[in-house]
């Protein structure tokens, strides 16, 4: 049984940071592209960042470049979202998925070709 369960969210300040952390269980880990989505209330589900199965590429929305790192750890099934600079804007439940071998931007960057989700982590941020 596949399992993504996301940590880390929480209260944070404009201009701090948080680091969210997604453990997986239950799939072959190297052999997936990892992403972040979010959703704020009241809105669409919104791709935020991804990092191919290798490591080797990583892809942000506009918005979160400089600000946000994603990584991933494959010796421990874990990804990570570091998010710096943080602004009241970036409140919304954070999603951690997994998509088999997904590796063209196109699809890297729509929710709809990953298989896997976790059940998400509330980010707050404060002004």
């Amino acid at each position: 049984q596949v399992q993504l369960v996301e940590s880390g969210g929480g209260l944070g300040q404009a201009g701090g940071s948080l680091r969210l952390t997604c453990a997986s269980s239950g799939l072959a880990f190297s052999t997936y592209a990892l992403g972040w989505f979010r959703q704020a209330p009241g809105k669409e589900r919104e791709f935020v960042s991804a990092i191919s199965w290798s490591g080797g590429n990583a892809y942000y929305r506009d918005s979160v470049k400089d600000r946000f790192t994603i990584s991933r750890d494959n010796a421990k099934n874990t990804v990570y979202l570091q998010m710096n600079s943080l602004k009241p804007e970036d409140t919304a439940v954070y999603y951690c998925a997994a998509g088999y071998r997904l590796r063209i931007y196109q699809r890297i960057v729509r929710s709809i070709n990953y298989e896997h989700w976790g059940q998400g982590t509330q980010v707050t941020v404060s002004s």
